[in-house]
């Protein structure tokens, strides 16, 4: 997350959805200009599909889901289908396995106002579901809390 400039993302609230609310199905939509390397984030009661280029689909979705008594921000991330051959899908999912941190960092830090009113979401787990159709890049993985994505992005800058 080295490279991540906090400044440099653009949030947008899809109405009827503000910094307060909704909890329950909460829904995340990241993504990032290829020349820019600005990140775009949408927050919403549904997915901003506007903002995803089909061509490309490097969209990073999450969404805050009740689950087993406790919250969790469940993503995915989609990393091939059958137009895909295995190495082409091999490749996006180390790079998406890299990037991802990136992408939730955004996430929370674009919407820690949200987090400031609902404290208790700080150490809820994050999982993000690799999509593809080969069973190697197939997987859900574990991205700790929201808490840890806040706390690097408010690290003072070493020099």
């Amino acid at each position: 997350m080295s490279n991540w400039d906090p400044m440099r993302i653009t949030v947008l609230y899809l109405p009827p959805a503000t910094e307060f609310r909704p909890v329950d199905r909460r829904k995340y939509t990241w993504t990032q200009s290829k020349t820019t390397g600005e990140s775009f984030l949408s927050i919403g009661y549904d997915y901003d599909f506007n903002a995803i280029q089909v061509e490309y689909r490097d969209e990073v979705l999450a969404e805050w889901i009740p689950q087993m008594g406790q919250y969790v921000l469940s993503g995915k991330i989609f990393i091939s289908d059958e137009s895909f051959d295995e190495k082409y899908a091999k490749i996006r999912f180390m790079i998406f396995q890299r990037e991802a941190r990136q992408a939730l960092a955004a996430m929370i830090y674009g919407d820690r106002t949200f987090f400031s009113n609902y404290p208790w979401l700080l150490d809820s787990p994050i999982y993000i579901h690799f999509q593809s159709n080969y069973h190697e890049f197939n997987k859900i993985i574990y991205y700790e809390t929201p808490r840890q994505y806040l706390n690097e992005a408010i690290q003072p800058i070493v020099l």
